[in-house]
């Protein structure tokens, strides 16, 4: 039954009709009814995480995670000794996961952290840090990022609208000023 019930469960959160809200919805759900926690307004994006151990997941407030893999273990040992390595995964408040980024068990994310993508994160990332790489190193603070972002939203184009409005035809000067400065932002 149980094998059954996952299986039909890897279909719901597979289905290309549910939304990635939907999905992040019940994926944080079943998180929480196996011990771990989640904390308010997280979205988890097609990423995949470790529901072997759920009960060593602890996900903070205000969390963004984009397809990550998420691991509370490791079996590299099992076959010589018999036992997996297990670890907790903490991630704190007002954090920014990027995409491809696998998080490895006994690792902890601090507290208004970004973490780059396709980083590896291995060992603790304090507090206040944007972190990226392969292993994970801090590269900066948060708040010294923010400022450097401001600063590069006051030169570049910058736009109120979302990805699905800049198509739109009646959008089509600020889609081309954007594509003219191939960079810029957008809600």
């Amino acid at each position: 039954m149980i094998k059954f019930a996952g299986k039909m469960l890897r279909r719901i959160l597979n289905a290309s009709e549910l939304s990635e809200d939907k999905k992040s919805e019940i994926l944080i759900a079943r998180i929480r009814s196996k011990g771990g926690t989640v904390g308010d307004n997280v979205d988890i994006i097609s990423s995949n995480i470790d529901m072997g151990e759920p009960y060593l997941l602890s996900i903070g407030s205000n969390v963004t995670i984009t397809g990550v893999k998420i691991l509370t273990h490791d079996a590299s040992t099992y076959k010589e000794l018999g036992y997996t390595k297990v670890g907790s995964v903490t991630i704190g408040n007002n954090v920014f996961v990027g995409w491809g980024t696998i998080i490895l068990p006994d690792t902890k994310i601090g507290n208004k952290v970004i973490i780059g993508a396709g980083s590896v994160v291995a060992k603790d990332i304090p507090d206040n840090s944007v972190a990226a790489g392969s292993p994970c190193k801090v590269i900066c603070t948060y708040d010294e990022y923010m400022q450097k972002i401001k600063n590069r939203m006051a030169e570049q184009p910058c736009f109120d609208l979302l990805p699905e409005e800049l198509m739109l035809d009646q959008h089509k000067t600020e889609r081309d000023e954007l594509i003219k400065h191939s960079k810029g932002f957008i809600k």
